[in-house]
């Protein structure tokens, strides 16, 4: 694996870890080191911080991306599928008017360059799940009231190539997030 763009700070604080594990991250590294965790796969050492050290799911995974991305064995956005993109907006609208925008494909087509994007399945006002370019990739849109005449929306495009197919994807989500906004007010 390519060894660049990684983060070598933990995901969150010394403080933080320790209040929720027990450790601090230099504890957490020392024990994976001794237990060889740097030939070993994801999936093997978030379960034997699960099991041998009794963290909870969320935190055994938490500590093995934090040690992977601090030994260099996994890039910032990398996840066990590839890589994620992800992006959020809150718009001056009605949840309803924001879900619509998105499900309705001449709705949509009016917004979204391209059409990559194809539904595969929608919850209305709650989620739209859907492939992109012919399924190489898969989209998460979710949705969210933020009170009375505001909604958010959030998406997460799974399956990326690389990081830099994370910065391409990242910079054309927040450019047709802005299309939809001044579409939404006009």
């Amino acid at each position: 694996m390519k060894r660049t763009k990684t983060s070598k700070s933990p995901p969150v604080s010394d403080t933080t870890v320790q209040a929720k594990t027990g450790k601090v991250w230099s504890e957490w590294f020392a024990i994976l080191e001794k237990w060889g965790a740097a030939k070993k796969l994801h999936k093997e050492t978030a379960t034997y911080l699960h099991e041998k050290h009794k963290l909870p799911g969320w935190w055994a995974q938490m500590v093995t991306v934090g040690y992977e991305r601090a030994r260099g064995l996994r890039q910032v956005h990398q996840t066990a599928e590839g890589y994620n993109a992800s992006r959020s907006k809150v718009f001056h609208v009605p949840l309803s008017k924001l879900y619509a925008a998105w499900k309705d494909a001449a709705a949509r087509n009016r917004w979204m360059k391209g059409d990559a994007f194809a539904v595969t399945t929608a919850r209305a006002n709650k989620a739209i799940r859907g492939t992109w370019d012919t399924g190489i990739s898969r989209v998460e849109v979710m949705f969210y009231a933020k009170g009375r005449g505001k909604s958010q929306v959030t998406i997460d495009h799974g399956k990326l190539r690389s990081a830099k197919e994370v910065h391409k994807m990242k910079t054309y989500w927040g450019r047709q997030l802005e299309t939809l906004m001044a579409l939404l007010k006009g």
